[in-house]
């Protein structure tokens, strides 16, 4: 189900049509306050590593709220705050060294955070949501690439939505810079950061 649909509308001397993306009335539903469900979403990373590897890991504790307009996207909005202490790389060693100095300093910085700015319309079901993330009291800004997946009624009678997706950032540019030199050449952890988001919503009342 696509938030938008597409309608081609003609110009009266135009050899072709030109389009256009209005708003699907029966997606007005859709429209209110919304809470991040964390049992059923995630947000993870994967990061290259010594070179020829991925590392993949999440946070397992996160919350955030949506606010959805079905009838205008560039009315909605999104917040969510994101517990650095509880990453999950499956290594406690390596969630150790993450969450020392080197790298988030979760005892002196806890919480990673996302504020949006704005919401467009990039595809048929697709959006680009653009706001601040905030790591290490670093502020900058991001454009976060989701797929609306689709809206229903749980088994307990919530309305929920839901969506996944991505986004690229470079590390250094929020103060996580740690890295070590390989002697085959190269460094044991890449700058670029692939951030993933995959959220079920609940909506309010």
């Amino acid at each position: 189900m696509a938030l938008f649909n597409r309608k081609r509308t003609a110009e009266t001397a135009a050899p072709a049509a030109t389009a256009t993306l209005v708003a699907d009335p029966a997606l007005a539903a859709l429209t209110g306050d919304y809470t991040i469900d964390p049992a059923h979403s995630s947000i993870g990373f994967t990061v290259r590593h010594a070179m020829v590897t991925n590392v993949r890991g999440s946070f397992a504790e996160h919350e955030g709220t949506l606010h959805l307009d079905g009838s205008n996207p560039a009315a909605s909005t999104a917040n969510i705050d994101v517990k650095i202490d509880s990453i999950d790389t499956g290594i406690a060693d390596r969630d150790g060294h993450l969450k020392s100095a080197d790298f988030f300093d979760a005892e002196r910085f806890p919480l990673m955070t996302f504020r949006s700015v704005g919401v467009e319309q990039v595809g048929a079901e697709t959006y680009r949501v653009t706001g601040n993330l905030t790591i290490k009291n670093v502020t900058k800004p991001l454009a976060i690439d989701l797929e609306f997946n689709g809206a229903a009624t749980d088994v307990y009678g919530a309305q929920r939505v839901g969506f996944e997706g991505s986004a690229e950032i470079l590390r250094s540019e929020w103060g996580l810079t740690w890295n070590a030199a390989l002697e085959t050449g190269g460094v044991m952890v890449s700058d670029k950061v692939k951030l993933t988001f995959d959220i079920s919503a609940v909506k309010a009342g």
